[in-house]
């Protein structure tokens, strides 16, 4: 996405604060982990669909974060729906994206925030905060990951490593059971962690060679999809901000091998 001078700015600034509060929320959702009695957690959708108090003050927090410093844009979050503006640039922020792994234990949990502009992700935090790693794309600034550029592996196919993959319980099992065999198929193996934002970050990594999902939500996915397309990549999410759908990920052969598998 070409920016000008005046628009290289405004993201410039997005993404300095996404940076710093993703670093933020993400110790603070990390500190009710010293308190498990805190945790309070209800059901969503299903029984592998869960919220925490975690959840809830972290949100809380970054949206008190973004309306403090950019009071006209827009915020959509998983937990407490959306706010509108009038810049033209949309936050979307999910505070613990992998919520049944945090509360597990299982240190593959992030902090995901796209900052959007004319419905394009321009900026993509993923915030690991057990893993210390924090991954940023914006739009013609590249993709890093602590500070290390990052650039996809054109040469990789789905045979190359593994493919994260991100059905849930919402999937259809026919759907899902035809994927995975396509892909064994073709020599192909899954890996699947409960944070769908962190596989993509891992693409942008080239820790995997590409992903799937046939039902993510917009807060899930839109970091990673400016940090694979800054890094070089093909992400295609096909949902909007309001309702979930498909997504693609990987190098141009990969991405295409993807969606024939899965259609």
């Amino acid at each position: 996405m070409a920016t000008n001078a005046s628009e290289r700015t405004e993201i410039d600034d997005r993404r300095a604060l996404a940076e710093r509060i993703a670093k933020t929320a993400g110790a603070k959702a990390r500190g009710f982990l010293l308190k498990p009695h805190r945790l309070e957690t209800a059901q969503k959708s299903s029984t592998q669909d869960l919220v925490s108090i975690a959840d809830r003050t972290t949100e809380a927090y970054l949206r008190k974060a973004i309306q403090k410093h950019f009071p006209d844009d827009g915020i959509v979050g998983e937990e407490a729906g959306s706010t509108h503006g009038t810049s033209g640039y949309i936050w979307v922020i999910d505070p613990i994206d992998g919520t049944m792994a945090f509360l597990v234990g299982q240190p593959n949990w992030s902090v995901s925030i796209a900052v959007l502009k004319k419905a394009e992700p321009v900026v993509g935090v993923v915030y690991a905060p057990v893993l210390r790693e924090l991954y940023v794309g914006q739009a013609d600034g590249g993709a890093t990951l602590n500070g290390r550029s990052l650039s996809i592996n054109h040469d990789w196919t789905i045979r190359s490593t593994t493919i994260g993959y991100g059905g849930t319980e919402r999937a259809d099992p026919i759907e899902v059971g035809t994927f995975v065999t396509r892909l064994y198929q073709e020599g192909g193996v899954l890996f699947r962690v409960g944070s769908g934002a962190l596989m993509l970050a891992y693409v942008a990594a080239n820790r995997l060679a590409g992903y799937y999902d046939p039902t993510l939500y917009c807060w899930d996915c839109l970091a990673g999809v400016a940090l694979i397309r800054e890094a070089g990549g093909l992400a295609e999410f096909a949902g909007d901000l309001t309702k979930p759908g498909p997504i693609w990920a990987g190098n141009q052969g990969v991405f295409e091998h993807l969606k024939r598998l899965s259609a």
